[in-house]
């Protein structure tokens, strides 16, 4: 999610949710670690190569689980309750920007 839009959920909850909500704060739904390699891999002039399960423990070590886990979350109720609408660049398009890879 896009911090600003992070920013303006944060200030509706410190406004008006109630005490001890649980609020997700979710830009956009299943986007997946390929996708974003793929734009890192292209700004950066590196390859990028898909690996196996086993490939995927050597090379990213003790982060395997964070990247290979499906964790599906949506922030449906969130929107609903506080009329919450994200509405900067999605984070595929956002880090598909120049700026994330100048010097």
């Amino acid at each position: 999610m896009h911090r600003l839009d992070a920013a303006r959920l944060y200030r509706l909850a410190l406004e008006s949710a109630p005490a001890g909500a649980k609020l997700h704060a979710i830009g956009e739904e299943g986007v997946p670690i390929r996708d974003i390699a793929d734009v890192m891999g292209r700004r950066l002039g590196v390859p990028v190569k898909s690996k196996s399960s086993e490939e995927a423990a050597n090379h990213f070590g003790w982060l395997t689980h964070f990247v290979s886990v499906d964790l599906p979350a949506s922030s449906a109720l969130t929107r609903e309750r506080f009329g919450w609408q994200p509405v900067q660049p999605a984070l595929i398009p956002d880090l598909d920007r120049e700026q994330y890879f100048t010097t």
